[in-house]
């Protein structure tokens, strides 16, 4: 596996470790105060989501004091830059204790004063429990391949690169060498003329989609699918993969998580966001309350003033999730729905 590749599966093992609350992240831009707390990090630590604002003072203040003079104050963060790694214990709100590793980075101006920093923390209290979130993620991956023939699959993509995942090569028998020369032998031969250009324009337009394939099988004939496609960005916008979720067309319907769920959120656009809160008679007041963002970080993701792999749009759709909403992908693979109980918004 080269660099790239290895640097590409870490992110994802952090993803689903994340997934799971043995794992969160938090940000804090100096000029502007702002900071900001993954989903998870609250769980993490015992809060429940927009419960309290996030503060790197607060996070200090919840180290055991016998660990917190080994951990930089928040001043020592900001003015001097200073921010290094460490295993502390926390106490959570109920009284709970957990071991946690702490990484970070202090983020400098070019002329070298500090202007953000950016950590990492985990759960290490059980380290077993590392090893059986992904036992248990590799154990619903086959039962949900063998079952229900439906998988999910992230890989570096692009419309002269693509890695075939290994469901798709059990399903249809083609080699992974005959899917890099060309992805279409998957497909029935009179479907390759029409869905190599399609799908080479969807790819090439950077936005989540869906389409309707008829894979050839291994053990003969063919079978219908549905692929639903979502770009992820990292932290500068760019695309660094393609996540997708493939399942029977006549298969029941998967929850949607991990990196797939991620991509799919990051194609959320500012109207979306205002048609989630007028479903719930929301102001973006409120909405800043329950993200725990601050109202200029709402009022610039729904102007769309922050790029599509802001973390904070990720913390707000979680948000308006835990309200109740829904953010949907319809079956003409571009239009998202926003849906709360009974009631549907499209855009």
């Amino acid at each position: 596996m080269d660099a790239e590749s290895l640097a590409f599966a870490s992110r994802e093992l952090l993803l689903l470790i994340e997934a799971c609350g043995l794992a969160g992240t938090w940000e804090w831009v100096f000029a502007t105060g702002e900071q900001i707390w993954s989903p998870s990090l609250y769980a993490l630590l015992g809060f429940a989501p927009g419960i309290v604002r996030p503060d790197y003072g607060l996070l200090h203040a919840l180290i055991h004091p016998e660990d917190q003079p080994r951990v930089e104050t928040p001043g020592q963060v900001r003015r001097e830059g200073r921010l290094g790694s460490h295993t502390v214990r926390i106490t959570r709100p109920d009284g709970s204790m957990r071991v946690l590793s702490t990484r970070g980075t202090v983020h400098h101006a070019p002329d070298g004063r500090p202007r953000g920093a950016a950590g990492l923390l985990l759960d290490v209290t059980d380290r077993a429990r590392l090893a059986a979130v992904e036992r248990e993620e590799e154990t619903r991956r086959r039962i949900l391949f063998e079952h229900a023939q439906t998988w999910t699959h992230t890989s570096r993509y692009t419309t002269s690169y693509r890695v075939a995942s290994r469901e798709m090569l059990a399903l249809t028998g083609v080699t992974q060498d005959e899917y890099l020369d060309d992805w279409a032998h998957v497909l029935v031969p009179e479907q390759r003329s029409r869905l190599r250009p399609r799908l080479r324009a969807q790819i090439e337009a950077g936005r989540p989609f869906s389409t309707e394939t008829r894979f050839r099988l291994a053990g003969g004939g063919h079978g219908d699918f549905r692929g639903v496609f979502a770009p992820v960005r990292d932290a500068e916008g760019r695309v660094e993969a393609w996540a997708t979720m493939t399942r029977r067309t006549d298969g029941f319907r998967p929850e949607v998580s991990g990196t797939i769920r991620r991509g799919l959120e990051q194609g959320i656009a500012g109207r979306h966001l205002r048609a989630a809160r007028a479903l719930l008679d929301w102001s973006m007041a409120d909405l800043a309350r329950a993200s725990g963002l601050s109202l200029s970080t709402i009022r610039r993701l729904e102007d769309g003033g922050e790029g599509p792999a802001a973390r904070s749009r990720h913390v707000a759709v979680a948000a308006l999730r835990a309200a109740g909403i829904g953010f949907v992908l319809l079956d003409d693979g571009a239009t998202v729905a926003v849906a709360r109980t009974g009631m549907v918004a499209t855009g």
